[in-house]
């Protein structure tokens, strides 16, 4: 039964939440933890620290989402206070991508680079679509770029995989950049669950039995 005390209409004191399976802030933290999950299996040591760190910052930023999402429910504080920690998990995540290309003398590829336009215009949905869209980039079998930019030279595997990732982590934080800024909307317009409990309770008290 929706509402309170039998009410079909008007605003519900336990709105719907838990649907982050559908925010695509979600969806690319998920393909960019699947991916951090490769990389770091693959170039980083196991038993080195940045390796848990990598995975664990990676993880934190989809558990962090979701768990957002399911503390909407009772509490919009709650809400973004997770969220932001998700988009500083992602950022770190991002930081020790640079970090990686830089100690190892790397390029990281800008923001405009074709390579990385060419993976967010895939819409990769799994780590083995990213792992196909860095074999194209090596073997120069992208179809797209041109025979005249400095962004068709070969690049290694680490170098490509480690710029795919930020790419996705760009696109990600973007993302929930945006969604921290509707639900701050959100919060100053309607409130937390103490509001809408007062509202609730005041429209259910005024209603006929």
């Amino acid at each position: 039964m929706d509402g309170v005390d039998g009410m079909d209409e008007g605003e519900k004191l336990i709105p719907r939440h838990g649907g982050y399976r559908k925010l695509k802030s979600f969806q690319v933290a998920q393909l960019a933890y699947d991916v951090t999950v490769r990389f770091c299996d693959r170039y980083i040591e196991a038993r080195s620290r940045t390796h848990d760190q990598m995975v664990q910052a990676a993880r934190s930023g989809v558990q962090n989402i979701a768990e957002g999402s399911q503390a909407s429910a009772t509490s919009r504080k709650m809400e973004l206070k997770l969220t932001n920690v998700a988009r500083a998990s992602l950022e770190e995540l991002r930081l020790d991508y640079e970090d990686y290309l830089r100690q190892r003398a790397l390029k990281q590829w800008p923001r405009e680079d074709e390579r990385r336009a060419l993976l967010i215009a895939r819409r990769p949905a799994t780590a083995d679509d990213v792992a196909q869209w860095a074999r194209d980039v090596h073997c120069g079998r992208s179809g797209q770029m041109s025979t005249t930019s400095t962004s068709s030279t070969t690049s290694t595997y680490p170098e490509i995989a480690a710029n795919g990732a930020l790419a996705l982590l760009a696109v990600a934080c973007t993302l929930l950049d945006r969604q921290l800024a509707t639900l701050e909307k959100t919060f100053l317009k309607e409130g937390g669950f103490t509001e809408r409990l007062y509202r609730v309770r005041s429209k259910a008290r005024g209603s006929p039995q």
